[in-house]
């Protein structure tokens, strides 16, 4: 959509992640072995020529792995520091990047198929619309916003956020077209919710997503196994991340496996 640009949120620190994101960056984390934020980009570029993200927590990894994408150079970095300035300060922090147009703004640490072309085909792009979860409110499952250029003008590049700014007070006028999404949609909020959104993936793809590159000679079902992992045992409802390794003799059930066994992520089974 011409006048219309993107910003990509990727500045939080995942603490609620922990300790799956103490071993990547919560962007970087791969569901259906995608980094998050590379879906999130994926999702955007559709819509937009023009999209920025915004970063904080280990900045520079997560720019060298945006950089590194075929549209990586195209893609405008803000990094924020001392502090990261949240949802509303993020694009304060950008306003003169955004130059006049209008904004959508769409989280990096979430998993949803959803096509955003359709959420901004036909937008008046007078009023907010806000693709969401269920009723809207402070704590519904925000898939993205669209905003006209004269309600991001006044953020400021200072600690806030968007709800607190301006969602609340235009829902309260009127001024909101809240759109409920039909596909799934997960959250990477915490372990578990990751896990989630990766089995997601996998139930997307028919049950098992494994990279060409893994080599399984065990069993794999309804999990995402990653390049250069070697699965000889038994794996179920898990996710193996890039050179993970289960032994003959192991089996995996609801587990996440970043990397050596002595780091796993073991999810209650339900």
């Amino acid at each position: 959509m011409p006048g219309l640009v993107a910003i990509v949120l990727a500045a939080g620190a995942g603490v609620r992640l922990r300790p799956v994101s103490s071993y990547l960056p919560k962007p970087l984390c791969p569901v259906g072995g995608v980094a998050l934020v590379d879906l999130a980009l994926d999702r955007a570029a559709p819509v937009t020529e023009e999209i920025a993200v915004n970063l904080h927590d280990r900045a520079e990894q997560i720019a060298t792995h945006i950089r590194s994408r075929p549209d990586g150079p195209s893609i405008h970095l803000s990094v924020e520091a001392p502090e990261a300035l949240g949802t509303a300060g993020a694009l304060g922090a950008l306003r003169g990047w955004i130059g006049g147009r209008d904004v959508l703004v769409h989280n990096a640490d979430v998993w949803t198929p959803a096509d955003l072309r359709a959420f901004v085909a036909g937008w008046d792009r007078t009023r907010i619309r806000v693709l969401i979860t269920a009723a809207f409110g402070p704590s519904v499952g925000l898939v993205a916003t669209l905003l006209p250029w004269s309600l991001v003008a006044p953020l400021e590049p200072l600690p806030s956020g968007l709800y607190e700014t301006t969602l609340r007070a235009a829902w309260s006028t009127g001024q909101i077209e809240a759109i409920v999404l039909d596909e799934p949609f997960v959250d990477c909020g915490t372990p578990a919710d990751y896990l989630e959104a990766n089995l997601g993936a996998a139930d997307r793809a028919g049950g098992t997503i494994v990279h060409p590159g893994a080599v399984v000679t065990g069993a794999v079902e309804r999990s995402v196994v990653g390049a250069g992992a070697v699965v000889q045992g038994s794996v179920v409802d898990s996710v193996l991340w890039d050179g993970a390794v289960v032994g003959p003799a192991e089996r995996l059930e609801r587990v996440i496996r970043v990397g050596p066994a002595d780091r796993d992520v073991r999810l209650h089974e339900r």
